[in-house]
């Protein structure tokens, strides 16, 4: 059961014991940092845990573990468990040299050979798996919109999605071991789960199409047929709204702001995948147009536990 004290420790009690009491600004983050695993709450918002997300941790923690389903995210976690819930991060060079400029039309990003993120604030809202109103919030007194090197950011201290280290652009290799997995599809509750055998391991939300024909996410049984890296994406407009291929279309280079994301996973279905994002604040709200959009850092994360040929059940 997740619980999180709401209230503070004063002077000495809390010196002694080394634990910081959560207010509800830290709500979210330690459901962040607690479900850092396998199993995902998606982006941390504003001050509280997005719609999509609020059954995650009774349904898919609770499951996993043989234990009673509340439904309900229960705020009462002892935060000794989570603790420290967040830590801090100093800009690099690197990360200066990394930003660039992604334009908002199809036609002008297919001219350019990568899709970067074009600000320090967006690149740490997705390394550290935020919004920019959450960063904002914790970091009272800091201008996010003009930092630079060396200045340090407090951020939740979550796994960081490291872009850097993502593999290169192309397919990944086959995890044979993973084959007789299966991943299901719950559109209703906009969840995707991973199961071996009746166990369940991984858990993340995700935004299905909706609707009806090109833009519905197929139900039935699917499978696998490739994992690619850092892909390009086929921007038809005929396509994401008929379902039709046309001869009008982009090709958008890779890059985080590509609208596949950083990773794509085929199925027998043309057209249709799972695949990452460049707005991770839509996950689990929005529509998709038949694919089903996971958060960059869950697409990666779940692309380590999957392989081609695998099954995917869409319900």
């Amino acid at each position: 059961m997740l619980r999180v004290h709401v209230g503070r420790l004063t002077g000495r009690d809390a010196e002694e014991r080394g634990v910081e009491f959560v207010d509800a600004v830290k709500v979210p983050a330690v459901l962040r940092v607690r479900l850092g695993g396998p199993f995902r709450i998606g982006i941390v918002v504003g001050f509280h845990v997005p719609a999509a997300s609020r059954r995650l941790p009774d349904t898919a923690v609770t499951r996993a573990q043989g234990l009673p389903e509340t439904g309900e995210v229960d705020a009462n976690i002892p935060l000794d468990s989570v603790f420290p819930v967040y830590t801090t991060y100093t800009i690099q060079e690197a990360d200066v040299k990394a930003i660039g400029t992604t334009p908002t039309k199809p036609s002008e990003q297919a001219k350019k050979k990568y899709l970067p993120y074009t600000s320090l604030l967006e690149f740490l809202t997705e390394r550290y798996h935020c919004d920019p109103a959450f960063l904002t919030k914790i970091n009272k007194g800091l201008n996010l919109d003009n930092l630079k090197v060396g200045d340090e950011v407090r951020v939740p201290n979550v796994e960081p999605f490291k872009i850097e280290e993502l593999p290169k652009q192309g397919n990944l290799p086959d995890r044979p071991e993973y084959k007789h997995r299966v991943i299901q599809i719950n559109r209703a509750e906009k969840m995707l789960e991973l199961k071996d055998g009746e166990k369940l391991i991984a858990s993340v939300p995700i935004t299905p199409g909706s609707g009806s024909g090109s833009t519905q996410t197929p139900p039935g049984k699917w499978k696998i047929l490739g994992i690619a890296a850092m892909p390009n994406f086929r921007w038809d407009e005929g396509v994401l709204n008929h379902g039709v291929r046309t001869e009008t279309f982009h090709l958008l280079p890779p890059g985080p702001n590509n609208p596949v994301g950083v990773l794509w996973i085929g199925l027998n279905k043309p057209g249709i995948g799972i695949h990452g994002t460049n707005s991770p604040q839509t996950i689990g709200r929005s529509a998709s147009h038949g694919c089903m959009r996971v958060a960059n850092w869950d697409v990666i994360r779940l692309s380590k536990l999957i392989t081609k040929g695998m099954k995917v059940v869409i319900q």
